[in-house]
């Protein structure tokens, strides 16, 4: 299954870039599981996916908790908490 990521803020300048397609590997079937396969990447991944509780994601247009399955998302946003006034 491919996912299209899309990386904002913190998270984009760990890793590099902005966005990529992942096919992750059938064992990871929550927003969690992907944080841990991606941090396993080690680098600019580990460092961005260091801290998981500052870390927020959501699929398509809904936020997503980390048990939130995976399972049919096509694009998928990764990025650190937001806060507005």
């Amino acid at each position: 299954m491919a996912i299209e990521l899309l990386y904002f803020a913190r998270v984009r300048e760990a890793i590099g870039r902005s966005a990529e397609t992942v096919s992750p590997p059938p064992e990871v079937t929550t927003v969690a599981g992907l944080i841990e396969w991606l941090a396993a990447r080690g680098g600019g991944y580990a460092e961005a996916f260091e801290d998981r509780a500052r870390v927020r994601a959501a699929i398509g247009d809904a936020f997503a908790d980390p048990e939130t399955p995976i399972a049919g998302a096509r694009e998928i946003a990764l990025f650190p908490p937001v806060t507005g006034g």
